[in-house]
């Protein structure tokens, strides 16, 4: 069996070269994400905006049913 020292190092030499674009590609992939990505989604507003934060409101106190299965269709409790 012959090994050729040109074949082993030009694919050697394709694997490295491969290897280096691909950890380009990727890195410049990241960086351009993290670039358009917002910073903070959940940051506190700046300025004299309010953040609203909505609680689920108490079920009703009634025992009728119609409410009950309205309470459910509206909340989904």
């Amino acid at each position: 069996m012959v090994f050729s020292i040109r074949r082993w190092t030009s694919r050697i030499f394709f694997i490295i070269i491969f290897t280096l674009l691909l950890c380009l590609v990727t890195g410049s992939y990241r960086w351009l994400a993290d670039a358009i990505s917002p910073v903070h989604p959940y940051r506190e507003p700046k300025g004299a905006s309010l953040k609203v934060f909505v609680t689920d409101p108490g079920s009703p106190d009634s025992k009728d049913v119609a409410d009950r299965l309205r309470w459910f269709y509206w909340y989904g409790e």
